[in-house]
Order: structure tokens, then sequence, then C-alpha cells
């Protein structure tokens, strides 16, 4: 069976997604930063620091094909302007540097999976049309790094089939959006942020996981692909769908606009604008939802299903 890279195979997605290929009999390396540990079973761990120009090519070397989920968090610190270059060096400067090793070090690693987000699009541009991958990028902080963060990994092309996924909210009991939403609801309160009626293109981290072996797997597969699930859903219909799978009683309490641009800076505007994004063509191209609906992907991460 083939060897998959995976960058970043420690976060919350990576986890998911080695799992997956393990049991689907794959060898997996995660590439880490820190010191590469021992393997365990079929995975195995490789050092690369793009900040120190560091790499294991040996384990390049190995590869049959490379999935990329590097990226420091989004929503995890205020945007000053030392993270927003983080943001955008853990992407673009990075996947600059992988992409370079993979030419000189991975000769039969011939297919690479990346990443960017729905940040690509910014906010809904008010013609009730959902964005395809064909859309017109955002000119704000996000859509130009996503932009720049696709264009180094289009630099493996035409000699490696490149795919490149964009991201909508991952949703998953462990990390990501979901417990944050979910956390004040066990406290009977029930946060609507902004106005509540934002789209939320979202998908359930299962299911993204797939989404990334589907890639991998279809060979005809190639360019940009939306990560999110065909039903994205109001912010208001996001919570009180977590809180009605929950049970019990919460009471909705607002967290005003103004506010959330005094506590969250600059980062507030991903938090209330409205991104509605299409997945015809993933499902299109073959791809199947197990949790297609917020209702189906909220009692799954819940374990009510």
């Amino acid at each position: 069976m083939a060897t998959i890279g995976i960058t970043g195979g420690t976060g919350f997605v990576g986890q998911h997604l080695s799992r997956l290929l393990v049991s689907k009999g794959y060898q997996v390396i995660i590439f880490t930063r820190g010191q590469a540990k021992a393997a365990q079973g079929n995975i195995a761990y490789a050092h690369l620091d793009a900040t120190k120009q560091e790499c294991d090519t040996d384990a390049l070397g190995k590869l049959d094909a490379i999935v990329n989920l590097a990226g420091a968090g989004i929503a995890d610190e205020r945007w000053s302007d030392k993270r927003k270059k983080e943001i955008v060096e853990s992407r673009v400067n990075f996947t600059d540097f992988l992409v370079a090793q993979m030419k000189l070090f991975a000769p039969n690693c011939k297919t690479f999976i990346s990443t960017s987000a729905t940040g690509y699009y910014g906010g809904d541009r008010g013609d009730a049309r959902p964005f395809t991958e064909t859309s017109i990028p955002s000119s704000d902080f996000l859509g130009n790094t996503c932009q720049q963060w696709e264009d180094a990994a289009h630099k493996t092309e035409p000699t490696v089939r490149t795919v490149i996924l964009r991201f909508g909210i991952v949703l998953g009991k462990e990390s990501g959006a979901f417990p944050v939403l979910s956390r004040p609801l066990s406290f009977g309160i029930k946060p609507i942020l902004g106005s509540g009626t934002q789209m939320v293109s979202w998908i359930e981290v299962d299911d993204l996981a797939r989404m990334i072996v589907f890639a991998l797997e279809q060979k005809e597969l190639t360019g940009i692909y939306n990560a999110v699930a065909p039903t994205p859903v109001t912010h208001r219909t996001l919570m009180n769908t977590i809180g009605k799978v929950k049970g019990g009683i919460h009471l909705p309490v607002p967290a005003p606009a103004f506010a959330l641009k005094i506590i969250l800076g600059e980062m507030s505007i991903e938090v209330l604008q409205s991104c509605t994004v299409s997945a015809q063509k993933i499902q299109d191209a073959g791809f199947t939802f197990n949790y297609p609906d917020i209702v189906s992907a909220t009692k799954a991460i819940l374990g009510k299903g």
C-alpha cells in the first residue's frame, strides 16, 4: 500500500485523517517541527521545520503522496501584525519550502493535496448565489493569504497531480469551532454572534478526512474544490441545532457586532460575515457526504446519532 505524508498531521484534521488512512491500510509519515517520535504501528514521524529550512529528506523519498495541512490557527489569537505575519508565513512560506523539497527529494510523490480556506471568497456579495471554485477572490487579508497559499501549492504542477481543498468551518468534538460554540450551552446560555443571520459554510471533520482520501484515490481529480457540506446554515440555526441536540433549556444571549469588534479586532470580520459556499463540484466528482446536513452532523459529533 502507498505511503502518505502529512504536514500538520498532529492537529485536529490531521489526527482524523491519519486514523482513516491507517484503517485503509496506508503507511503514514507525519512531518512535525519537533523531534521525530518513534513509529507507532503504520504511523512514522519525520522532522520538517520550514523556518529553519530543515527537512528529513529520506522520509520525503518514501512518499507516494503528501497532504499539506500545516498552518497557524486563524482564530487562535487576536490578529496583531505579528500574528498576521505568522498566519501568512506558516502557510505560504511553509508551502513554498515544502514544494521545493518535494522537487528535489520526493521523486515518487505523484499526488499533492494542499489546503486553502473559504476565506478566499470573503463575504457574500448580495446576489444570492453561493461561491463556486471560479468565484473571484476577496481583496481582504484572508483572501490575499489564500491566493498566495494556493499559488505556492500550484508550483508542483505539471509533474505532480495537485488538488487544493478550500476548507469551510470544520466541526468536530475535539477542537475547532464546535466546542467553543457548544460549551456555553452546558451552562444554559446560547450565544448568538452578531445578527445570527450570517451564513456558515461548514463541514464535519470525518467527512473532511474522507474527502481528502477521496482526492488522494481519485486519480482524475485535479485543481480546486470547496470542502464544505452541501447545506450551509445561518449562525442562529447552527446554535439552535446544537442546543436542541444537546437538550435542556438555553437562554439566547446576543453578542452584538460592536462588542465582538472591540474584543476580537479585525478577526471579528470572519465571525460576523456571511459566506455561502457551494459543494456541487466535489459532489459532481462523485463524493458523497455521510453528514450532509447540520442535524446529522451535530448528532454524530455529540454521540446522539
